[in-house]
């Protein structure tokens, strides 16, 4: 039987388009283990649509335990209570390492919520979060085996002297992920309109981008019935092209309802792309945007605050493009190898 060095375990939609963050990172993942150690070292075990396999899950699980020194895996949020339980309940006794990359910022509230999943997760060999927020919070439940391992993309970034300052109205501002209302998309829109009413001029456009929810499509068709020509949705963008799709825009918006994000994969995306963000102050906030330096934030869920910001900068366009550089600088600390170190050496 074939040897490999590791195992990667989790969503890879194989043979489909990827615009979701969880197969996103889950793909970039193995790319990058890939790269750091080798292509033929490396098996995956692509997990999607595994409630209608589940025996096929167990089986190939089971065959890359015997095949590989180390499993990583990144279950989704509905399969974080079987996915690692199964893995260790196969592993049994062997001596194999079971490392944990955690995608979003959910999990302290559901190892809090769950005794059984909890003493799952302290047999780990690792968990990898992606902020200091989660580590602090898995830490004071009791945990010793957390590391932090920020979400990474594979992306060069622009250069200086490839950045384009935006000083004339209207302002491109874009959003950058998936689309239904928990997202804010509709805040941000509404926002938008309600500015440009205010100001009496398109002081601002909003452009959408993002797979629409299949569970919201009613309620985005509803939304968009309201948009006035300063808003529009442009539909899905290929994960390969975010660099060159963003450059063009004033500022990302970010207006999610989550409280518990993680790193968001479209904040590397934007800084990538040397455009600072604006965006509700989620519970990890401060561990991505560096306030006034690559981004303005404002209260999570408040509208009034998020208006506010906008109305600040259509008086003082300034106050965005003075922060592009420093996005660059930040991108790089969201840069693939540095992230597959921090698991090999754990």
């Amino acid at each position: 039987m074939k040897k490999y060095s590791y195992c990667v375990i989790g969503s890879f939609l194989k043979n489909k388009p990827s615009f979701g963050g969880q197969s996103i990172k889950t793909r970039t993942f193995a790319d990058a283990l890939k790269e750091h150690c080798g292509k033929e070292s490396v098996l995956t075990v692509d997990t999607y649509g595994w409630k209608k396999h589940p025996l096929r899950l167990v089986f190939n699980i089971n065959k890359a335990i015997r095949s590989s020194d180390e499993i990583v895996i990144l279950p989704a949020n509905r399969g974080v209570y079987v996915i690692p339980k199964l893995v260790l309940f196969l592993a049994g006794r062997k001596p194999i390492k079971v490392h944990y990359v955690v995608i979003g910022g959910f999990l302290p509230g559901f190892v809090e919520k769950s005794k059984c999943l909890a003493s799952a997760m302290k047999k780990m060999h690792g968990i990898y979060v992606e902020t200091s927020t989660m580590k602090k919070a898995l830490e004071s439940q009791g945990f010793t085996n957390v590391a932090i391992l920020p979400n990474f993309k594979k992306i060069n970034p622009l250069t200086p002297d490839e950045l384009s300052y935006i000083e004339s109205e209207p302002l491109p501002l874009c959003t950058f992920s998936r689309v239904l209302k928990e997202k804010g998309i509709g805040d941000i829109s509404d926002a938008v309109m309600t500015v440009n009413r205010r100001l009496g001029r398109t002081a601002f456009t909003l452009d959408i981008y993002g797979k629409v929810d299949k569970n919201q499509v009613e309620w985005f068709e509803n939304l968009k019935s309201g948009f006035d020509s300063s808003v529009r949705y442009l539909g899905t963008v290929p994960p390969d092209q975010s660099v060159q799709t963003l450059k063009k825009y004033y500022s990302l918006v970010f207006p999610t309802h989550y409280y518990t994000e993680g790193i968001p994969g479209t904040l590397i995306d934007a800084y990538s792309a040397g455009i600072p963000v604006i965006s509700a102050k989620w519970e990890s906030f401060t561990d991505v945007v560096d306030e006034h330096v690559t981004g303005l934030g404002y209260e999570i869920d408040n509208q009034q605050a998020l208006i506010n910001i906008l109305l600040e900068i259509a008086d003082d366009p300034s106050i965005m493009n003075k922060m592009k550089e420093n996005c660059l600088k930040k991108a790089k600390e969201f840069d693939s190898e540095e992230a597959i170190k921090i698991l090999a050496s754990f």
